[in-house]
């Protein structure tokens, strides 16, 4: 083979690689799986986080997350403490809803009938993004992960109004059976860029179930991240509006504040279309089909049921 051959093969060789490198760095930003924990309970609080039911009012505590792109969430978990000997059976019902944060989906000025909103979950949900057993949109499975654990502090039913008695500093410790419930959502969330907060709540038969705390800031193994807001909580004689668990409830010379104990797992879609705009549903239906070969391959890995389902959930995504 003449030298100026073996140059151009070995030009055409190096200009290959590049390209397979280029094509394998595109591939590894553009496929990002997303996962998020907030870590380990810390044994400090368990906060009340349960269904309406005969005798007993909707409790909703929540905790919050960050999204640096639209993601695709398929899978959460939650850890809390039910009684001391409930079968596991007896967890019947795990719904989940996802908010905003104050002041939008709100009203505002506020009513007044709490210290303060700020960096609170909004007044309402973001409908597109409730899921329920009862309603299909999730499936769940609960591990018993310590048989008898101790919490410092529980907040359950001082969940006050001003100009009540907003400070009730909690209703003491407890100990109870550490349970971590894997939620796999049947219909995954699709949500754009933002700040949220992550509220979950549980029917437990002959029980309640107490969301545990965790460290904040977060620490490992959790993933701590800037703007991370503490813990808040209402029940539906409270709402619209939310008081925070430490500052608020539990009080004291230096307030404590609470992250409470979640994870949640999916993909993201960096090309997805902007929410609002005319293309978005085409674009973002593009984007997936470009990230995982087909629109068939997007739905499986993202844990639709079928194309038609993902097709769905973007058009949800979409709207203004």
């Amino acid at each position: 083979m003449s030298k100026t051959r073996r140059l151009m093969r070995s030009k055409l060789s190096l200009t290959g690689a590049r390209l397979a490198f280029g094509m394998w760095v595109a591939t590894s930003l553009w496929a990002a799986p997303f996962s998020f924990t907030t870590g380990t309970p810390d044994s400090l609080l368990g906060a009340l986080s349960r269904r309406a039911s005969a005798g007993k009012l909707e409790t909703e505590t929540a905790d919050d997350f960050i999204l640096q792109q639209t993601t695709v969430i398929r899978q959460a978990t939650i850890i809390g403490l039910v009684p001391l000997g409930t079968p596991l059976e007896n967890i019947k019902e795990v719904e989940i809803e996802v908010y905003h944060v104050f002041p939008l989906d709100s009203a505002n000025p506020p009513s007044g009938n709490v210290p303060s909103r700020n960096n609170s979950p909004s007044d309402v949900e973001i409908d597109s993004a409730t899921r329920a057993k009862s309603s299909g949109t999730l499936g769940f499975s609960a591990a018993a992960v310590n048989a008898n654990f101790f919490v410092g502090n529980t907040v359950v039913n001082g969940i006050n109004k001003l100009p009540g008695n907003v400070t009730t500093h909690g209703e003491g410790s407890t100990a109870g059976e550490e349970v971590e419930i894997t939620i796999t959502f049947t219909s995954p969330l699709v949500l754009p860029p933002g700040h949220y907060f992550f509220r979950p709540e549980v029917q437990v038969t002959a029980g309640d179930f107490l969301y545990l705390s965790v460290p904040r800031p977060i620490l490992s193994p959790g993933n701590p991240f800037v703007g991370d807001l503490q813990a808040w909580i209402r029940n539906s004689n409270l709402a619209p509006d939310w008081l925070r668990i430490g500052t608020d409830i539990i009080g004291g010379t230096t307030p404590p504040t609470f992250n409470m104990a979640f994870s949640l797992t999916g993909e993201t879609v960096p090309q997805a279309g902007t929410p609002g705009q005319a293309n978005c549903h085409g674009q973002s239906i593009s984007a997936l089909a470009q990230q995982f070969g087909s629109p068939d391959s997007a739905a499986g890995t993202l844990g639709f049921s079928s194309v038609k389902s993902l097709q769905g959930a973007f058009k949800l995504f979409c709207e203004p």
